[in-house]
């Protein structure tokens, strides 16, 4: 039997290095980007963790992030991180997610990975007063996740466009060029790090080893031609 990697980093991040990371995938916080390019699905989860803690800003602005960036998600890693994750709440984030996002038909696994009844974002005797005054939040209204209308403020021009996110995140510019994938990951990192083996190259970006050997196998040859 094949060994089975976890998809979950060791931890994910928080603090200032969230931050730092969330402006290299084009939230505009007043912050650098992070020195070492961080994976776009561990940043987008580590906001949702964050954000289901009672950082509304965060989850604001990861939730406004979404429809403009989320074409470029490789929603196959970003399943298997939240399949594993324990707290319930945030795997019925990212259910809703893909109920409200159910146009793009990656989405349907997405959408079936919390089952259970309908969360509140807070405790009910916290937002009923809200929900009441407010309704709920349209984007979520048909989906696992219970928020007020005015829980989460939408302001899109915190976000920034795709330009912006190419030049700051070498990943996510050859996720432009490739689609959102484990290849155009790891042709990423080679161009990072021309060194990286096969094996290496499958740990650091989460996919196959067949994946990473022919990805090697054909940046090798894309390279010669450049020389």
């Amino acid at each position: 039997m094949a060994f089975k990697r976890s998809p979950l980093p060791r931890s994910f991040a928080t603090g200032g290095r969230l931050t730092s990371d969330l402006v290299s995938v084009g939230f505009l916080f007043a912050a650098e980007p992070s020195k070492d390019e961080p994976n776009v699905e561990f940043t987008l989860v580590a906001a949702s963790i964050e954000g289901l803690k009672g950082d509304y800003r965060t989850l604001s602005l990861l939730v406004d992030w979404i429809p403009i960036h989320f074409d470029q998600v490789n929603v196959d890693l970003l399943v298997k991180i939240v399949k594993e994750l324990s707290d319930k709440k945030v795997q019925a984030f990212w259910s809703s997610v893909g109920e409200w996002q159910k146009k793009d038909p990656r989405l349907k696994k997405l959408s079936r990975i919390y089952r259970g009844p309908r969360i509140p974002i807070q405790e009910m005797k916290l937002i009923r007063f809200p929900l009441n005054r407010d309704g709920e939040d349209p984007r979520f209204s048909a989906t696992k996740l219970v928020v007020p209308g005015r829980i989460l403020r939408h302001r899109p021009t915190d976000i920034a466009d795709s330009k912006y996110v190419a030049q700051h995140h070498l990943a996510y510019r050859h996720r432009l060029i490739i689609g959102p994938s484990y290849r155009a990951d790891m042709w990423a990192a080679l161009e990072s790090d021309p060194n990286l083996t096969p094996s290496e190259l499958a740990r650091k970006c989460y996919g196959s080893f067949s994946t990473a050997w022919n990805v090697r196998k054909d940046w090798q040859v894309i390279r010669g031609l450049a020389t």
